[in-house]
């Protein structure tokens, strides 16, 4: 009896590494971590200032006392009052914006047009073939044709 070997353990997890999802996904975490600095960059020093213009250069120090009175330590952290701290979120939320048009404009959108003009390419390419082959085809017949209107109606293939 020949027994089915299953595959190890190492094979399986080299077989998941390969997939096409994977790797797509680790560089996606890779580009967008490269991304972070620049975005960063781009919030503190042009929304920021920005958003200095008409109040605080910081967007952190945007805040609203839920239930009073709101009172900061030293240290920047909340002593008595309960605090939201909604200028932290927009500012992060701003920078996930910004991530998400970078990758999408820079990224996304190209390769979803290099990869419709491949497949138009593909399709025209196809399409070409049938044609040529049809073409030949006929062109096939009608030398047939001509081949045998020249033998005449008297002789016959041997």
């Amino acid at each position: 009896m020949s027994e089915k070997k299953e595959p190890s353990v190492w094979q399986g997890f080299k077989a998941f590494l390969m997939r096409g999802n994977v790797v797509d996904l680790a560089v996606a975490v890779v580009i967008g971590a490269a991304f972070t600095n620049i975005v960063n960059s781009v919030v503190k020093g042009v929304i920021n200032p920005l958003v200095g213009a008409i109040g605080t250069k910081n967007l952190d120090s945007y805040s609203s006392c839920l239930k009073g009175p709101c009172e900061l330590a030293a240290d920047g952290s909340v002593s008595s009052g309960v605090m939201i701290l909604w200028g932290s979120v927009l500012g992060a939320t701003l920078s996930f914006v910004i991530t998400a048009a970078v990758v999408y404009f820079l990224m996304v959108l190209p390769m979803a047009k290099y990869l419709a003009r491949q497949e138009a390419r593909r399709k025209a390419r196809e399409g070409t073939k049938e044609i040529v082959e049809v073409t030949e085809l006929e062109v096939l017949k009608e030398i047939r044709d001509a081949l045998v209107a020249q033998r005449g109606p008297g002789r016959t293939e041997s």
